[in-house]
């Protein structure tokens, strides 16, 4: 039993089958943070689904009703008959202009945080003389005093004030809903009487007050399409199909202008029924919270087997250098305080800014540890030892996470230091050795 005790292969293997076991633990913690993080997005779902959700500005664009005829054969008596069919065209401006400012604030659902904001859009823009030459379709079978000028919304509870069009100075309110959902699957619409006899263009203004959430993007349905936003919001990401052609972020705000042609799109300025989705040339703004606590969470756990493993290690290399006994118990106590650090790093965070969840969840860890290893070796030197190589690992994976870019480069490069560490130190045990009093 003693040479059991004392043998080094023992402890080897009782140490890799430790550390195995507590990496169940650890994706428990994983599943945890996992679950935070649906409660989370739940949190946003709720005040999002009162406030106002994440908005798409499509359009606006004219929508006009259109009969066609097809043939159809029975499939009894193989006997033709005419089926007259209702569809609709869909007309884009040829000029489109949005400026606007969003004016962003954070609400709080229990403990987490939501960015919610309202915005005013001032919408302008020309549409020119209506050309249905190079579409197949007879004139006489347009209905052109049921256009609608239509503005996809995806979520209308943000709409604030009555909408109004001015359309070529004439003032026509808009009405909810539309007609056809070959474009957008929801929005508001004015009915306009176009003139198919009439060669001049169309010009159309109106104010838009939206609300949403976190997330503002607009579809450049026009042949020339210009977005000029300004925001009091310091921490900006712009998304979608499109990016700024210029923008200014500060700590105050920022500015951000787009121009698109309708050559940068994959659809035409006109088309009948559903032949083309407009969704995937949208564009905009997503206004970020400056930290993601859950994801760094993620990132750090990540590297829980290797500080598991290299904090067992020093504390094997204690063991035969030292010719001193540590107790599997007493490694498994070490590596569950190793293990319930990501569980304070997860609760603390979600009340404090990330770096200082860090802080305190390490110093506490490292005194719990500390004062264990003082009690067990009975040596200041030996305390003093592991408690500075624990420190230096949590500076290590703390670097990393605030280095997101180079990551891997440090981290990959801090790996490979601690590798020859590890060769130095190891080079004179003697592993043929059958126990550790012998080395």
């Amino acid at each position: 039993m003693k040479n059991l005790k004392n043998s080094i292969f023992f402890k080897v293997a009782t140490i890799v089958l430790i550390t195995l076991m507590l990496l169940i633990p650890t994706s428990m913690i994983e599943d945890l943070i996992g679950e935070r993080e649906t409660t989370q997005n739940n949190a946003i779902f709720e005040v999002s689904s009162k406030w106002g959700e994440a908005q798409t500005i499509s359009g606006p664009f004219i929508t006009i009703p259109f009969t066609s005829y097809v043939k159809e054969i029975s499939s009894k008596d193989s006997s033709e008959k005419i089926v007259m069919l209702k569809e609709y065209l869909h007309i884009m401006p040829t000029e489109l202009n949005v400026s606007g400012d969003i004016n962003p604030e954070k609400r709080k659902r229990s403990i987490y945080e939501i960015v919610v904001y309202n915005s005013k859009l001032e919408i302008s823009g020309v549409f020119n003389k209506l050309d249905f030459a190079s579409l197949d379709i007879d004139p006489k079978n347009i209905q052109f005093d049921k256009a609608e000028f239509v503005v996809g919304i995806n979520d209308l509870r943000g709409i604030e004030e009555q909408v109004n069009l001015n359309w070529n100075n004439k003032s026509v309110s808009f009405n909810s809903g539309v007609s056809s959902t070959d474009v957008v699957q929801s929005g508001i619409n004015a009915l306009l009487a176009l003139d198919p006899q009439d060669s001049s263009s169309y010009k159309f203004n109106l104010t838009l007050n939206l609300k949403g959430s976190q997330l503002l993007y607009f579809t450049p349905v026009g042949k020339v399409t210009d977005i000029n936003m300004v925001s009091a919001w310091p921490n900006p990401s712009f998304n979608g199909a499109f990016l700024p052609d210029d923008h200014d972020i500060s700590d105050t705000g920022f500015t951000a202008k787009w121009n698109v042609l309708h050559l940068n799109r994959n659809y035409p300025q006109i088309w009948a029924s559903s032949q083309y989705n407009i969704g995937g040339s949208s564009f905009g703004i997503d206004l970020l919270l400056p930290v993601d606590n859950y994801q760094k969470s993620y990132r750090s756990l990540r590297y829980a087997i290797l500080f598991i493993g290299l904090t067992f290690l020093v504390f094997f290399f204690i063991e035969v250098m030292n010719k001193v006994f540590i107790h599997p118990v007493q490694y498994i106590l070490v590596g569950v305080a190793l293990v319930v650090f990501y569980t304070l790093l997860l609760s603390i965070s979600e009340h404090l800014n990330y770096n200082g969840a860090f802080i305190i969840s390490a110093i506490s860890t490292l005194g719990l540890i500390a004062g264990y290893v003082k009690a067990i070796l009975k040596s200041g030197k030996l305390t003093l030892l592991i408690s500075g190589i624990l420190t230096i690992l949590y500076t290590f994976i703390f670097v990393i996470i605030q280095l997101q870019d180079y990551a891997l480069l440090i981290g990959s490069i801090g790996i490979f230091i601690i590798l020859g560490m590890v060769m130095y130190f190891s080079r004179k045990i003697d592993w043929y050795s059958n126990t550790a009093q012998e080395i």
